[in-house]
């Protein structure tokens, strides 16, 4: 029948009925409470299951297709660190196209319940502190014996186990979350070799982690990198931590989250595995990624950091002897991050002034992610539920110092 109808209604026919296919239905992915895991500072590995009174949430979370890389190979991925690490060689490493299931960060929604995960990591589920998220439950708060002093937080999994959610936890420090702790010395130090420009040398009266400074603004390259691989710092527990989730799920797909410092872990363990990461607040890790030798995947898309303007850490704006940042102790200098950003203009549109009183999640989350960033216009429909992920452009850390082989030292 169609063959006898005017070509043009004919080719508007074909196009209707043949091409516009409707746009795929929006899935979630439901999550309860499951275990608890821990990772003492001794590294050993805990578990026990969580109490039938602490599963009864559930919570429906958005999400979307998402393209990774992986590294096809563990032992040639660290082969090729390695490599470039001692010998400045360049080694391929091939890598694996997979389409996951990962948090849609088009929704309000996915944001405000990841950044819950991230409140949550940094305190125990009995705690007053705790979320009660509907649907995610902690499954293995790792790190948390009373005298744990390293990595801390949390593990989620979906009803099916097909999901698992990986919060860390950031810095504790008065004026950043809750407080102290335990782990206020390693965060510190872990904060400071990675998110500074040269081993957190702020001023002639600091101590700084590393003895790479050469005078001036120039710092030895090879001495701050070969400062990264202590075995006794977060990525490299890191690391184990996520290769043990692997081991527990091992059909499972992976997220990992964070805020601040853990954050910036968070994005560096997402590079190395492929996992989909949401990093709230952290600092730039772009250059510890580059300082630590992590080849590149083809791409970094499958990182979204989340941050507003108001807060000067994200952005690297928390410097200078003067800064609250400084008379804390850490220097917090880099702010150019992988992947993509959700940037919430908060001093542009709201008129916020930039403080480290807009750092705390819990600031993010009642301030920030408490409603939709762009209401829709009257007769124009729904506006924009969170800013546009874009890429940045034009981010160089630390332009004003200079690295190089100062001390005439060989990698090898």
């Amino acid at each position: 029948m169609l063959s006898i109808l005017p070509t043009a209604i004919h080719t508007l026919l074909a196009t209707f009925l043949f091409t516009n296919n409707p746009s795929p239905q929006p899935t979630s992915t439901r999550f309860t409470l499951r275990h608890s895991h821990a990772v003492s500072n001794t590294s050993r590995i805990v578990f026990s299951d969580v109490p039938q009174s602490l599963t009864s949430y559930t919570y429906d979370v958005p999400t979307r297709s998402l393209k990774t890389h992986r590294p096809h190979s563990a032992a040639a991925f660290a082969e090729a660190r390695m490599r470039s690490m001692m010998h400045m060689q360049s080694s391929p490493v091939e890598w694996h196209d997979e389409d996951v299931s990962g948090p849609d960060v088009t929704k309000r929604e996915t944001l405000l319940q990841l950044a819950k995960m991230t409140y949550n990591a940094y305190s125990l589920p009995i705690g007053r502190d705790w979320y009660e998220l509907d649907g995610y439950n902690t499954s293995y708060p790792f790190g948390w014996e009373p005298d744990a002093d390293g990595l801390r937080g949390h593990v989620f999994v979906s009803d099916d186990n097909s999901t698992v959610v990986v919060s860390i936890k950031g810095t504790s420090a008065p004026w950043i979350a809750g407080g102290g702790g335990p782990t206020t010395r390693k965060d510190k130090t872990n904060d400071n070799l990675l998110f500074s420009c040269c081993c957190a040398r702020v001023g002639p009266t600091w101590s700084p982690v590393c003895g790479c400074y050469e005078g001036g603004y120039r710092c030895d390259q090879t001495c701050v990198e070969r400062a990264l691989v202590d075995e006794g710092l977060f990525y490299p527990t890191g690391m184990n931590l996520y290769n043990n989730i692997t081991y527990m799920y091992p059909d499972a797909n992976i997220w990992i989250t964070g805020h601040s410092l853990g954050g910036g872990l968070a994005s560096l363990i997402g590079v190395t595995f492929g996992a989909p990461v949401i990093a709230f607040e952290a600092p730039g890790e772009r250059l510890a990624a580059k300082r630590l030798h992590l080849p590149s995947p083809p791409s970094t898309q499958h990182i979204t950091h989340v941050y507003h303007t108001g807060d000067p850490v994200p952005i690297g704006a928390c410097t200078g002897v003067t800064s609250a940042c400084a008379i804390g102790g850490f220097a917090l200098e880099t702010g150019c991050h992988l992947g993509k950003v959700i940037r919430y203009d908060t001093v542009s549109k709201r008129g916020w002034s930039v403080s480290v009183q807009g750092h705390p999640i819990k600031f993010v989350i009642e301030r920030v992610l408490n409603e939709d960033w762009e209401g829709g216009e009257e007769g124009m429909g729904k506006g924009r539920e969170v800013p546009e992920a874009v890429e940045e452009v034009d981010c160089v850390d630390c332009f004003s110092w200079e690295f190089g082989e100062y001390r005439n030292g060989s990698r090898v």
